[in-house]
C-alpha cells in the first residue's frame, strides 16, 4: 500500500478533472470527507481535497478541449525531463511537457504505448500529497491493459518499476513496486483488460483506489449523489472489500476496505 514515504517511481500525487469543481467537491466531500481549497488566483482554477488539515488529492475544472474529466496519478520523477526522454525512447508520448508549478514542483503529462494517460511530479516545495493508506486517501492504484508484459517493460524503461507475480485462488495478480525496493514498496497492480470484464470498452487507464472504513456506505452515498456503480461491493479473499465506482462527471476510481495484515 501507499505511504508518505514517496520513492522514485512511486505515485506521489494525483488530481481530477470535473465539469464542475463545485459539484465534485460535494460528491468527493460525501464521500471521503474531502473539503475543497483553492489554489489561489495564479492556479488558474486549481486547488486541494483537503482531509483535515491534509492533502489528499488535487482538482481542478476542465473543458471538453482538455478531455475527457478523470483522475490522473502521477509518479515521482527526480528529472522529469529525463524521464519524458526516457519514455519517448519507450514508445510513449509527451502529452504535456515539463513545467514549472510555482516552485513547488515539475509536472508534466505522458501517455504509455496503448494510451494510458498518467503524470510525473518532480518535487520542488511540495513532496506530494500529505496523506496516503488511510480512510479518504489513495492506497493503491490499477493499470487496466490490454498488453501487461508490454506495459511492463514500458513502465521499467520509464520509471525504473519492476513487477511480480502473487498467486491467489483461481489465478496470480501482477504487482508493481519501484526498482529495487522489494515488495515492501508494492503499490499497485497491472491487470490485463481481458480478465476485467466490467473493463472492455473502457480503453486502458490507470485506476486510484481511496481506502475507507466503510465500502457498502461509500457506494451508497455515491448513487446518492449521481455517481455510478461499475463494479458493486465485492469481497476479495485476503485483500479486503472493494468497489468500482465513477463519479457524477464519469471519472473512474475505487475504493477498497482492506483486509488486516498478516503477520
Amino acid at each position: 500500500m501507499l505511504t508518505t514515504r514517496f520513492v522514485n517511481g512511486a505515485p506521489n500525487w494525483i488530481d481530477v478533472g470535473a465539469t464542475d469543481i463545485d459539484r465534485a467537491s460535494t460528491f468527493y466531500g460525501a464521500l471521503f470527507g474531502w473539503r475543497f481549497e483553492s489554489a489561489g488566483p495564479g492556479a488558474g482554477g486549481y486547488g486541494f481535497f483537503r482531509l483535515d488539515a491534509r492533502t489528499a488529492a488535487g482538482g481542478m475544472q476542465t473543458t471538453p478541449e482538455q478531455g475527457p474529466p478523470s483522475w490522473t496519478v502521477y509518479f515521482r520523477s527526480p528529472d522529469a525531463e529525463a524521464t519524458c526522454k526516457a519514455a519517448e525512447q519507450a514508445h510513449g508520448r509527451v502529452l504535456f511537457p515539463p513545467m514549472d508549478v510555482m516552485g513547488e514542483g515539475t509536472m508534466a503529462l505522458l501517455a504509455d504505448p496503448a494510451g494510458a494517460p498518467f503524470g510525473l511530479w518532480q518535487p520542488g516545495r511540495t513532496e506530494g500529497v500529505d496523506v496516503a493508506g488511510e480512510p479518504g486517501s489513495l492506497c493503491w492504484v490499477e493499470l487496466y491493459t490490454p498488453d501487461e508484459a508490454a506495459a511492463a517493460a514500458f513502465y521499467r524503461a520509464a520509471l525504473g518499476l519492476e513487477t511480480s507475480a502473487v498467486s491467489f485462488p483461481g489465478g496470480s495478480y501482477t504487482c508493481v513496486n519501484p526498482a529495487g525496493a522489494g515488495e515492501d514498496a508494492v503499490f499497485g497492480g497491472v491487470v490485463p483488460l481481458a480478465d476485467a470484464p466490467a473493463e472492455p470498452d473502457s480503453g486502458t487507464y490507470w485506476l486510484p483506489y481511496f481506502e475507507v472504513t466503510d465500502v457498502d456506505a461509500v457506494v451508497a452515498q455515491a448513487e446518492e449523489r449521481g455517481g455510478t456503480v461499475r463494479l458493486a461491493a465485492t469481497d476479495v479473499e485476503g485483500v479486503g472489500r472493494i468497489a468500482r465506482l465513477a463519479d457524477p462527471d464519469g471519472a473512474r476510481f475505487a475504493v477498497i476496505r482492506s483486509a488486516p495484515q498478516q503477520a
